[in-house]
């Protein structure tokens, strides 16, 4: 699967094969999902595992999800950004809140947000259409 696939279901980006990488790596391509919560990402959780599951991707067998919450402290992101480079998670899946703390963990690891005021004023992107850098925001993430 190309990483333009991958993240279409968060409003698209540039392609990457994802597959590719995971035989390299002997490991299952690997989603880091952060927010503030589970209780309060549980219906988000939901629409995106069943998203993946329309696309082929089966957590636990051809993806792994690695899901940290910060508890509505936001200095753990710095801590969870750091967990996430460490374990080479392929995606960052994440709210606006956290963007700016996990871009300064890694310019490399793609970062997905989808929940956040105006992406392009608050310097998240650059543009809507050609966001530059690693950061990718979209409107629906699931579709």
């Amino acid at each position: 699967m190309k990483r333009r696939e991958f993240i279409t279901l968060f409003g698209g980006a540039a392609a990457w094969p994802l597959a590719a990488r995971a035989q390299q790596q002997a490991k299952l391509p690997t989603v880091g999902f952060t927010g503030t919560d589970a209780s309060l990402w549980s219906s988000w959780m939901a629409v995106f595992a069943q998203r993946l599951r329309e696309l082929g991707w089966i957590e636990g067998r051809t993806i792994a999800i690695e899901y940290r919450w910060n508890e509505g402290r936001p200095e753990r992101i710095a801590e969870i950004a750091a967990e996430f480079v460490r374990l080479k998670v392929d995606v960052i899946v994440t709210n606006a809140i956290a963007v700016p703390t996990l871009r300064q963990a890694t310019e490399v690891i793609p970062i997905v947000f989808a929940l956040g005021p105006d992406p392009v004023g608050g310097g998240l992107v650059a543009s809507l259409t050609r966001p530059g850098g690693n950061v990718h925001w979209t409107v629906d993430p699931v579709h």
